[in-house]
């Protein structure tokens, strides 16, 4: 029972740890910190450098037009921003209609390549010396180039990550990734002010342009991949909350199944080529973080949050004391939560019980993210998923 006992608190110190006590440990010490370093406030900037919107498109057409209409609400000198669009591998009217806008550059090949492929492509093209990378179907609100671009006054900044917004009205379980970015981006916040936000999100991401390097046209999640690439040269990556990109969740869970395999299996990929990050030696608070928020969450909280349940009823059947029956009535009455959150969602009807569900699904299909990962073939071409 003795063996059974350490699994059990090693599984639930792993799960409260990712999902609560790092987040409390990591307040404590930006505290701590701030204590005795007070926060640099950022001069408003007189000089607006050149900076590149980059927009990898894959048949996007439907975006279009809502999406020519927001880059041209941005507020930045007209003449500092360039619109760069790579279509490569679209089917559809994508690049014809972009072509409609005189301010674009818009690059198109036939060939599929995956969007790491396109973005090296696209990168050839960019000459300004700030690069801020988003998606067809998001808005951004029309500060954010300003913002990010104040972030830069900092040296030691090479990459800046904008906030990701989910915006939902609640009716699908989808919709609950918004409760759960809003969490992520507090974290995110809290990184930052510690020394360095753990990656940027494809949504909304900025680089200084003599940072990039090419991305392996394998890479799954190609945002990580760049963003910690960035660390590794001595730089941070900045959270900017007021500069921000709003997108509508998956259509539906099954939608958003697609999304979450494919991020699961670029958590292992990611996992595996920035495991030098891990170095304390090296990269000092940097692994402590990256360990924290990252890979303990992509690598080792599924599997234990679904190891808890079965040791606890081991325990309990052995002959526990009553504090492990306890735990166990919890546990059931959490996965019955997910259950009634499952029902709610295959009615479309808005649920407080979504928040268990989501939760539960999204660690699960982890699962499926690693069979997916063990069977990567090479080929990053990915199927995206229907928007609501």
């Amino acid at each position: 029972m003795t063996v059974l006992k350490i699994l059990f608190w090693f599984c639930t110190a792993v799960v409260f740890y990712t999902f609560f006590g790092y987040g409390i440990i990591l307040w404590i010490m930006v505290k701590l910190k701030e204590l005795f370093r007070p926060v640099k406030v950022h001069p408003v900037i007189d000089e607006y450098p050149d900076v590149t919107l980059l927009i990898a498109a894959y048949n996007e057409q439907d975006y279009i037009a809502e999406k020519m209409e927001n880059c041209r609400a941005l507020q930045y000198p007209s003449d500092r921003l360039h619109f760069v669009w790579v279509t490569d591998g679209s089917s559809d009217s994508t690049p014809d209609l972009l072509r409609q806008y005189p301010e674009n550059t818009v690059l198109h090949e036939a060939a599929r390549r995956g969007k790491s492929a396109a973005l090296n492509r696209a990168m050839e093209y960019v000459e300004s010396p700030i690069v801020i990378m988003t998606d067809a179907n998001t808005s951004l609100n029309p500060e954010c180039i300003y913002m990010m671009v104040r972030k830069f006054d900092d040296p030691k900044v090479g990459c800046v990550c904008g906030e990701k917004r989910v915006v939902s009205d609640g009716t699908s379980a989808a919709g609950t990734e918004g409760i759960y970015w809003k969490y992520e981006c507090a974290l995110k916040k809290l990184d930052d002010r510690l020394y360095s936000t753990m990656g940027a999100v494809g949504e909304l991401i900025a680089i200084r342009r003599e940072l990039w390097i090419p991305i392996e046209p394998d890479v799954l999640v190609d945002d990580m991949i760049l963003s910690m690439g960035i660390v590794r040269f001595g730089y941070r990556i900045a959270y900017c909350s007021t500069a921000f990109a709003s997108e509508k969740p998956s259509a539906d869970i099954t939608e958003e199944r697609k999304r979450k395999i494919r991020l699961s299996a670029g958590g292992f990929q990611a996992t595996s080529r920035l495991s030098d990050l891990l170095n304390p030696f090296k990269y000092g608070i940097v692994a402590f973080q990256f360990l924290s928020h990252r890979v303990l969450r992509w690598v080792v909280t599924p599997s234990a949050l679904v190891l808890m349940l079965p040791l606890n009823i081991a325990l309990v059947c052995l002959g526990a004391p009553l504090f492990y029956t306890v735990v166990l009535i919890l546990q059931i009455l959490f996965y019955l939560s997910a259950l009634v959150g499952l029902a709610a969602d295959r009615k479309g009807k808005k649920s407080v019980f979504h928040i268990p569900y989501y939760f539960l699904f999204a660690n699960l299909t982890t699962f499926a993210g690693m069979k997916y990962y063990l069977h990567f073939n090479g080929n990053a071409a990915w199927e995206k998923a229907r928007r609501a």
